[in-house]
């Protein structure tokens, strides 16, 4: 009779005991305990620094983490095996919703640093870069906090604008923001989403705000896909223990960051963590390149019957397509201090690995948002120079394929702005596509010549449906936040 694993905790594991609360995030997902986590288990001084992680949404990560003392398992799967780490810096583990437990860690002065990985739109931004304030979620979050009733905050911007406060009731002192979401100057969309709010509730606050809380802008990377049954019979089986929540992802990390650190922060620069004074060229070399032929293929993959990163950059018309992608981006980025060949090179090593189910259907989610900074600024900087910009009017093109493919098939547009992308499809085809452009940018919608190219590029996947050959849309899963 085989003996039942031991459910993975500091006893059972015989590791250290839990460190001290130092950082608090926010977004507790897979790509937080692959990339922000790592860095900090593997800093110099990474044994100081515990993480308090709060989810977003729902409690069930936190739930399954507490019951393991903050505990997981890391699998780098590369393309010739895989490697084993037991992760150790989550602290505490927390439902995003407890907002007594964030507001006591937020204003402990102890607490140097809050990270965030909320996913784009989460920081209810409009197309100007300003905060939504006719966003039901955002207005109930006013009116709450408002009042004093912020343990009702549902948006992570007003929850954490509730422990801000509290840190200034405290006199806690100053305290870093890290914003590690794909948004161009994410450190500008918080600071915009959070001043934004807090001027809206007290502008007293906002001015506190302003004056001690630091927004340090970011460019994360590292593939984490969705973990499976499989992945938790591996750990156990390799292991010896029962996890319920291991991460996988690709070896390959990258973190750039860049601002100040008012009270300190843990020496992630020892763990490989880039600091730098100017971020926004390395923001946008992975915007464009890698998140941009993630959107590419998330769409032309699937209307091509794909399912995965691996098999789209395998068919020779999507690689064709990235590369002309590419070929745009390049252009409008510096020569010097990105190294450039390099980067894509490397990109279509880690796009191969099939090892890495990294699943379409996951990185399509949330287009509207994504392709605002994925797409359009190519699209624009290569107009303005006097090009086509095909490559980047194909992804917009795609994308609208898929829309509509997704609207005939009677599929769920997983998307912030699904309300309005369905009004858009209903409408008579020569204005549903200004109006579909128009939810990613409406200076865009007006531009003939944009219009023009993105219209062009349709073309090819209206032969693609018309063909039949392959399937229009590829069955894949809906997952959790990573890095696509």
């Amino acid at each position: 009779m085989n003996t039942p694993n031991p459910t993975l905790n500091r006893s059972t594991a015989n590791a250290p005991a839990a460190a001290p609360v130092r950082i608090v995030h926010l977004g507790l997902g897979a790509f937080h305990r692959a990339h922000q986590a790592w860095y900090t288990q593997h800093a110099s001084d990474g044994a100081q620094w515990g993480i308090a992680s709060f989810t977003g949404r729902r409690p069930d990560a936190a739930v399954a983490l507490a019951a393991q003392d903050g505990l997981y398992t890391l699998i780098e799967r590369g393309e010739n095996g895989d490697n084993f780490e037991l992760m150790t810096s989550i602290s505490q583990a927390h439902d995003g919703a407890d907002l007594v437990a964030l507001r006591h860690f937020v204003a402990a002065p102890s607490t140097a640093v809050v990270t965030l990985t909320i996913t784009e739109v989460a920081y209810n931004l409009n197309a100007e870069g300003t905060l939504e304030l006719n966003n039901p979620a955002v207005q109930g979050d006013i009116a709450a906090l408002r009042t004093g009733n912020s343990d009702v905050a549902v948006t992570a911007p007003g929850r954490l604008l509730s422990g801000l406060a509290a840190r200034r009731d405290a006199g806690a002192g100053p305290i870093a923001v890290v914003s590690c979401d794909n948004l161009a100057n994410n450190g500008g969309a918080a600071r915009a989403a959070i001043v934004g709010l807090a001027r809206a509730v007290d502008p007293v606050l906002s001015e506190w705000i302003t004056a001690n809380v630091s927004f340090v802008s970011t460019s994360i990377d590292r593939i984490t896909p969705r973990t499976t049954d499989a992945e938790i019979a591996l750990v156990a089986a390799e292991c010896g223990y029962a996890d319920s929540s291991p991460v996988v992802c690709e070896p390959f990390s990258d973190w750039v960051l860049s601002g100040g650190f008012p009270a300190g922060r843990p020496d992630w620069a020892s763990a490989g963590a880039v600091f730098v004074e100017d971020i926004e060229d390395f923001e946008n070399r992975k915007l464009w390149l890698l998140n941009g032929a993630h959107s590419l293929m998330a769409y032309a993959g699937q209307l091509r019957g794909h399912a995965t990163v691996a098999q789209a950059l395998a068919d020779p018309v999507c690689a064709a397509w990235i590369a002309e992608l590419w070929d745009e981006a390049e252009r409008n980025l510096p020569m010097e201090g990105l190294n450039i060949p390099a980067y894509r090179q490397t990109l279509l090593e880690r796009f191969s690995n099939a090892r890495i189910a990294h699943h379409l259907a996951q990185i399509a989610m949330d287009g509207s948002s994504k392709l605002r900074m994925r797409a359009v600024p190519i699209l624009r900087a290569e107009l303005a120079a006097g090009r086509s910009g095909a490559g980047a009017a194909r992804m917009i093109a795609a994308w609208v394929a898929f829309l509509r493919t997704s609207a005939a098939k009677g599929t769920a547009i997983s998307d912030a702005a699904a309300t309005e992308l369905h009004t858009a499809l209903a409408l008579p085809e020569t204005e549903e596509l200004r109006a579909l452009v128009g939810i990613l940018d409406g200076q865009l919608a007006r531009d003939a010549a944009a219009m023009a190219v993105i219209a062009a590029q349709l073309t090819e996947f209206v032969r693609i449906k018309e063909a039949s050959r392959l399937p229009i849309l590829a069955n894949g899963c809906h997952s959790v936040l990573n890095n696509g």
